[in-house]
């Protein structure tokens, strides 16, 4: 192989990817006739045949999933440099992206991120989402990291890193009460009703536990995954409500809540998601140190 081209490892991938050399054309804007040869160059450049035909679809080879898993890495590096040189563009201020898993605490979220607002060379982009979206715009360069309560599997494809930047004991905590007297955990909470996360919680999931252990069934008011709403509804109910102190800061400082019975055993973890690049944004490196 003499050199390699982009333009039909371009081809290639495109192929690849829809299965079918119509729709592949289609997407390229090139005649199905001329994507056809230029698949044929590169099998003729690389040596192997890279697709074999399947009831009417392309189906890759042995080779032809090699040659596929290097070129998206090949490209893509590419979407890398094009982002990392459009950030550093001297006409641009400094962008740092900021993906937010929709029921991440607010007021870690602020704490956080409270270092970089007033930089005036600095535009802070926050964006809101599920995970799984905010892992797909991780991954397409539209955000440079996804703040989330739960770490993700690392996988060869995806390379994601969860830097844990600290966890919480969770509380439970509630408005005053008008008659004051020692709470009494767990056995009170035969009685006293509890705002808890869902089940998918890990919080959850140790609190349940606990319970479990003592023998204790509790009365559940309500389920809630976002903690904003958590924090909400502490602030609004009388029964207790599951949270980490971080959520209801303010409210534990102005008297509005109480914490009633801190759980060391159970922790809270708030992780940054990174993935493997090879010139990551500065800014991310920054504020992963600043946490830890």
């Amino acid at each position: 192989m003499s050199f390699l081209n982009y333009h039909h490892l371009r081809y290639f991938r495109a192929v690849a990817n829809e299965g079918n050399l119509t729709r592949a054309a289609s997407r390229l804007r090139i005649s199905q006739s001329a994507l056809s040869i230029q698949l044929r160059r590169l099998e003729e450049s690389l040596g192997h045949e890279l697709f074999q035909r399947e009831n009417n679809r392309l189906k890759l080879t042995a080779s032809g999933r090699l040659v596929l898993d290097y070129a998206e890495s090949i490209f893509r590096t590419g979407e890398e440099m094009m982002a990392m040189l459009d950030r550093h563009s001297p006409v641009r201020p400094k962008v740092l992206s900021v993906g937010a898993v929709a029921t991440l605490s607010r007021n870690f979220q602020i704490e956080l991120l409270r270092p970089f607002l007033n930089q005036s060379d600095l535009q802070v982009v926050v964006r809101s989402g599920s995970l799984r979206e905010l892992l797909a715009q991780l991954e397409a360069h539209a955000i440079d990291v996804v703040l989330s309560n739960l770490p993700v599997k690392r996988e060869a494809h995806t390379g994601w890193h969860s830097h844990l930047l600290g966890e919480e004991p969770v509380s439970l905590v509630g408005r005053p009460m008008k008659v004051r007297r020692p709470f009494r955990f767990p056995d009170d909470l035969r009685e006293t009703p509890v705002i808890l996360p869902g089940l998918d919680s890990d919080m959850r999931v140790a609190f349940d536990l606990v319970l479990e252990q003592a023998g204790i069934q509790p009365v559940i008011a309500a389920e809630v995954d976002d903690m904003a709403m958590l924090r909400l509804m502490a602030r609004a109910s009388d029964a207790l409500t599951l949270v980490p102190p971080v959520v209801v800061r303010d409210e534990l400082r102005e008297g509005v809540l109480v914490e009633r019975h801190r759980l060391p055993q159970i922790k809270k973890g708030f992780y940054a998601i990174t993935p493997s690049r090879r010139f990551p944004n500065e800014l991310v490196r920054q504020l992963i140190e600043r946490r830890k």
